[in-house]
């Protein structure tokens, strides 16, 4: 678990590519999204940003079955070793507990549920979104890419029994018939596509038991480094920057929203030469440079916004930060 959901180059590059397709580079979309080019060389991208490239490419392609296409487009080479393991699976179904299994390493931005009848399954997927909203066509794409999975590694169109969404329908019916080849259905509570029992217990073509066991083996060993990679000290700084205010944030929620203790969250901060009092102190520092320089406010007023109780302690930990009071400090920086 992560404190800010995260999502792999891997998707971020399949919704650059439907972009492409549709005649929009990757430049245009970036700078539209507000996103510089070298966010292309990380790993992953954190889900806000994703959130963004899609409500860009949303105005620059101006298509209402963007999300769709981007579904259709997907493959399991765009999950790299996620995907090379599902392809190894005995049937279907084990396919999708392999993806509820390693989500995280595709994305940290949703989970699929399965909800199993006597006759067919619903697969249900439940966005976890940032601070932004999420854009419709990502629900979309996550159900579409469904589909054109099962389809690959079957070997045939998958045809499910039903699909639905929680939203309300984005384009013509048409491209969600084209999509799903079933009923469609929108506003509902939830979204996801209801499948037959014998389609996803049917034995694959591809399945291997020994590489499916290799392909697992190295997918545990990338869940587990990007586990041990959570509670770094960027990461904490960020959950504090947002989260800094009158009241301040604490050492037990950032534990909590990892999913681990408060002493294991100190040991890995101590590990990288760091501690939670310190992140704090130094994002407080941050934020008071910038009120105290950039803003007309109150001194009072920046205390008690930094969670301050007293304007006295404000003033006692400026001059440790600075070396000088905050009044000297502002009339020096103007």
């Amino acid at each position: 678990m992560t404190l800010e959901a995260t999502v792999s180059l891997g998707w971020v590059n399949t919704v650059i590519a439907a972009a492409q397709r549709l005649s929009v580079d990757a430049d245009t979309l970036l700078a539209t999204a507000g996103i510089p080019a070298a966010a292309r060389e990380l790993e992953r991208w954190p889900i806000d940003d994703i959130t963004r490239l899609w409500h860009a490419a949303e105005r620059c392609t101006g298509d209402p079955g963007f999300g769709l296409k981007v579904g259709a487009g997907f493959s399991p080479m765009s999950i790299s070793g996620v995907g090379f393991a599902l392809q190894s699976a005995a049937t279907l179904r084990e396919a999708v507990m392999m993806v509820q299994r390693f989500q995280r390493l595709i994305s940290d931005g949703g989970r699929f549920q399965v909800l199993a009848g006597e006759s067919a399954t619903w697969l249900v997927y439940h966005p976890r979104q940032g601070e932004l909203a999420f854009s419709p066509h990502q629900i979309e794409a996550v159900l579409a890419a469904v589909i054109g999975f099962a389809s690959w590694v079957t070997g045939a169109r998958m045809q499910p029994a039903r699909a639905q969404f929680s939203q309300p329908r984005l384009g013509p019916l048409q491209g969600y018939q084209a999509a799903f080849r079933c009923p469609v259905e929108f506003e509902q509570a939830f979204s996801g596509v209801l499948v037959d029992n014998t389609v996803l217990d049917q034995p694959l073509p591809q399945a291997d038991p020994q590489l499916a066991q290799v392909h697992k083996r190295y997918t545990r060993a990338r869940l587990a480094a990007l586990s041990t990679n959570s509670a770094s000290a960027p990461e904490i700084r960020r959950w504090l920057a947002a989260r800094l205010g009158p009241a301040l944030p604490r050492r037990a929620a950032a534990a909590a929203a990892l999913g681990i203790s408060e002493r294991t969250l100190a040991r890995r901060l101590r590990e990288q030469g760091q501690t939670f009092d310190k992140l704090l102190d130094e994002v407080r520092r941050e934020r008071a440079l910038q009120a105290v320089t950039d803003t007309t406010a109150s001194l009072p007023e920046i205390a008690e916004s930094l969670g301050f109780a007293e304007v006295s302690t404000f003033y006692r930990a400026f001059r440790r930060w600075t070396g000088a009071p905050p009044v000297r400090w502002r009339k020096q920086q103007s």
